[in-house]
């Protein structure tokens, strides 16, 4: 194994983690393949995250802690991405192969890294992917039920070329939306898999979530979707499809009054009317023919087998 060839590095933007952030600390550095570079960027946390941080730091040396002011709260989508960039600015990305946000609330494999990597040597035309997410619940890991066509935003590995070669990340809420629907329009894949238990991680804060409540993250997600340029009758399946998830009927109902009220306010969205034609048109024939198959569909029309 060439390890120059596979290496990665990970860049985990992060506020008060102190509850969860070992668990990713320690099973990160237990890796069968360790990243190169690992920069985590304290986003002005208040409790014992940075003495943590510092701790774990003295003792790896390919671990770099980059300090933000606390801002007085957690701010998602433009925040994180923000901090993101914060370490990002940090690396030469021509040193890297692959690049990983990566979320300080999850539990990983040990080879998960790996076989990311060994995924993506077997095919050139993957530029982002994942394992996916599960929660743990009385002692069973219940899946958060992502799609095959994205890359979990908590743990995105990205091709060093394809991000950069894409601009990066929106610095917006549904910046893990984005990003996949434009790999697609630039004729790559984005996927992630659980076929394999070296694949499947532990989502230690529930999915959609914030710091208020769960109905907030919910109305956020329908905002996200609002700006990503979704339409709505898409939302409108979507909501029904997330009724079995807890809170039940009234999550999907959030994501959904989350839309609207962003239509009602006539918030902006997102400033690329091609990127919105294309993603409009796939999630048509995503109700039509279903997401695999209208995914299918645009990688024959780039000649992707």
């Amino acid at each position: 194994m060439n390890t120059a060839e596979k290496s990665y590095v990970l860049i985990s933007p992060c506020r008060n983690e102190a509850t969860y952030m070992r668990q990713t600390l320690d099973t990160v550095i237990a890796q069968s393949i360790r990243p190169a570079r690992w920069v985590i960027v304290d986003d002005g946390s208040t409790d014992a995250t940075p003495e943590i941080l510092g701790e774990y730091a003295n003792k790896h040396d390919w671990i770099k802690i980059v300090t933000r002011p606390d801002r007085g709260r957690r701010a998602v989508g433009s925040g994180v991405i923000e901090a993101f960039y914060a370490g990002y600015a940090t690396i030469n990305p021509d040193d890297y192969e692959f690049l990983c946000k990566l979320d300080l609330d999850l539990r990983l494999p040990l080879r998960y890294f790996e076989m990311l990597i060994n995924r993506m040597e077997a095919n050139p035309l993957i530029a982002t992917c994942s394992g996916k997410a599960y929660i743990e619940k009385n002692g069973c890991l219940i899946n958060e039920r992502h799609g095959d066509e994205t890359s979990i935003g908590a743990s995105k590995f990205y091709r060093m070329s394809c991000f950069k070669e894409m601009g990066g990340f929106v610095r917006e809420v549904m910046w893990d939306g984005i990003d996949c629907h434009r790999c697609r329009m630039n004729g790559w894949i984005a996927c992630s898999w659980d076929d394999d238990p070296e694949l499947r991680f532990v989502h230690l804060r529930p999915m959609g979530s914030s710091q208020q409540s769960i109905y907030t993250g919910r109305m956020r997600h329908g905002y996200g979707q609002y700006f990503m340029g979704t339409g709505l009758l898409y939302m409108l399946a979507s909501a029904v499809y997330r009724i079995p998830e807890k809170p039940y009927v009234l999550g999907g109902l959030a994501i959904l009054w989350g839309w609207l009220r962003s239509a009602i306010q006539r918030k902006p969205r997102y400033n690329d009317l091609e990127f919105r034609k294309f993603l409009r048109n796939y999630q048509l024939r995503s109700l039509l023919v279903g997401k695999k198959r209208a995914v299918e569909e645009i990688h024959r029309r780039h000649n992707i087998r």
